[in-house]
């Protein structure tokens, strides 16, 4: 008798624990810009992945190899720039949370979010859906501006012009 009490509480035990784990929401993870480059490089949808690709951003993270990056360094007392937390702050953000995605710098989920939970064709086709899941949208050039200075702030001498720099890497989805 005992047996079979202690084997319904552990099978209560369990269904109660895999209910719980199935009910928590799971993490979103980021998936890099080739997720996003499935759907974002076509003419009709406004080839948002052609215009990081051939943007600083893009590059953003090689730029930490370049000699005036070590220059810089040496002025801010930093070994190697390429390795540092603070240069990898704006150069290549998602380094901490996917190191793998580094050699990335500034890509697409480091202003939509982690791309996991809206990824698919069939949440991107609903703009609700997909802001449900994850995709930071900006209701306007203020907002998109305020993200972008965490980094363009006049930094290591160079002046930032949100409106020029808005210009070359802005990226609509055309008719919306």
């Amino acid at each position: 008798m005992k047996k079979i009490v202690l084997l319904v509480v552990v099978i209560a035990t369990l269904v109660a624990l895999a209910l719980t784990l199935l009910a928590a929401p799971k993490e979103r993870t980021y998936v890099g810009a080739s997720a996003c480059k499935l759907c974002h490089k076509a003419e009709l949808q406004g080839r948002q992945f052609v215009i990081w690709e051939k943007s600083l951003h893009a590059k953003s993270y090689e730029s930490l190899a370049t000699p005036r990056a070590a220059e810089i360094g040496k002025e801010l007392g930093v070994a190697d720039p390429k390795t540092n937390a603070q240069c990898l702050g704006c150069h290549a953000p998602l380094a901490a949370k996917a190191p793998e995605l580094k050699e990335e710098g500034v890509t697409c989920e480091v202003c939509h979010g982690p791309g996991s939970a809206y990824k698919k064709l069939s949440i991107m086709q609903d703009r609700d859906k997909a802001v449900a899941n994850g995709l930071t949208l900006y209701p306007g050039p203020g907002a998109i501006e305020a993200h972008c200075a965490k980094c363009h702030q006049s930094a290591h001498g160079v002046a930032f012009d949100f409106a020029k720099g808005w210009d070359i890497v802005k990226h609509p989805v055309p008719g919306k």
